[in-house]
C-alpha cells in the first residue's frame, strides 16, 4: 500500500469517529497543507515540515498540532500532549462531531501554517550552541587535559555538564559540582557514563 493508500484506509476504518475525522480532514483539504502518511496517521505538512495530524482513539479524537506551543489559542482548547515530555505540540480533543467549530478549527490551521512558514518552531538542544558556564572555562584555561577532555566528548555530554554546573542555585553549589566535573573529565567520561553501562 502506498501512502495514499494508507490515509484513505485511516479514514475508510469503522470506528466511532470516522465520521468526525473525516470533517477535520475535509477542512484541512481546504488549506494549502499536503497529505502524507507517518507513524501510522495522516500528517499534514508544508513545506515538508509537520504542521498537524488528525488522530482517533478509543474515547476521543483530535488535531495533534507539531508545534501548536506557538499558536494564540483563543478558544483556550489546547492541551500539552504529553505533559512534562512533548515541548511544542499541543493537542485539541473532541469527544463528538458536534464539538468541531468549523470555523475556528481552520482559523487554528492557518495559524499554524503562518507560523510554520515564519519558522515559528521548536528548536532542537542539539541546534543551538553550548554556553559553557564560566566556572568551567577558568578551569579549563589553566587545565589543558581538561580542555581536551571536554572537547574530546559529544556535544550531548558537553551540554550535560554544563547544564549541570548552570543549572545550580548558589555558587557553593556549582563549585561542588564543577570539582565532580572536573575529576569524571579528567579521566574522560562523561557526567552520566556511569549510569549508561550495562
Amino acid at each position: 500500500m502506498n501512502n495514499q493508500e494508507k490515509i484513505e484506509a485511516y479514514y475508510a476504518k469503522e470506528q466511532p469517529f470516522k465520521e468526525a475525522i473525516g470533517l477535520l480532514r475535509k477542512l484541512t483539504l481546504k488549506t494549502e497543507l499536503l497529505e502524507t502518511y507517518k507513524w501510522g496517521v495522516p500528517v499534514y505538512t508544508i513545506d515538508k515540515k509537520n504542521v498537524l495530524g488528525i488522530l482517533a482513539f478509543k474515547h476521543h479524537f483530535g488535531i495533534w498540532f507539531y508545534n501548536g506551543a506557538y499558536l494564540k489559542d483563543p478558544k483556550k482548547v489546547l492541551e500539552n500532549a504529553q505533559e512534562g515530555k512533548t515541548k511544542a505540540m499541543r493537542h485539541w480533543r473532541f469527544t463528538s462531531i458536534t464539538d468541531i467549530d468549523k470555523a475556528a478549527v481552520l482559523t487554528y490551521y492557518h495559524e499554524a501554517i503562518a507560523n510554520q512558514k515564519k519558522g515559528l518552531v521548536l528548536v532542537p538542544k542539539k541546534n543551538i550552541p553550548i554556553a559553557i558556564p564560566s566556572l568551567l572555562k577558568k578551569a579549563m584555561e589553566s587545565n589543558n587535559a581538561l580542555k581536551t577532555n571536554f572537547e574530546s566528548i559529544t556535544p550531548y555530554k558537553q551540554r550535560e555538564y554544563c547544564e549541570y554546573i548552570t543549572e545550580a542555585k548558589q555558587e557553593k553549589t556549582k563549585i561542588a559540582r564543577l570539582e565532580k566535573s572536573v575529576a569524571l573529565l579528567l579521566q574522560g567520561l562523561g557526567l552520566y557514563d556511569k549510569y549508561r553501562k550495562g
